[in-house]
C-alpha cells in the first residue's frame, strides 16, 4: 500500500526490490510486487491475512512452484 502523492510504477518496483537486495540476501528480494489501494481489515482494525492470500491467489501473475 502506498502513501497519497506515490505511483507503483515500474522504478518504485525496482527500487524496492534493489533496496531488499542490498539490505537482506538477494536471493530473498520479492519477484513480483503489488500494490493495492486498501488492505483488508477487521472490524478492530486488525489485517486479514486469510483475504490477501486469498487476493494473492487469484492474481494472474502469481505463480506457485511445482
Amino acid at each position: 500500500m502506498l502513501r497519497h502523492g506515490h505511483n507503483g510504477d515500474a522504478a518504485l518496483t525496482r527500487a524496492l526490490q534493489d533496496f531488499v537486495k542490498a539490505t537482506i540476501a538477494p536471493f530473498k528480494y520479492p519477484r513480483a510486487i503489488e500494490y493495492v489501494t486498501a488492505l483488508p481489515r477487521t472490524q478492530t482494525g486488525k489485517l486479514q491475512r486469510f483475504e490477501l492470500r486469498r487476493m494473492a491467489g487469484e492474481s494472474p501473475s502469481h505463480k506457485l512452484a511445482s
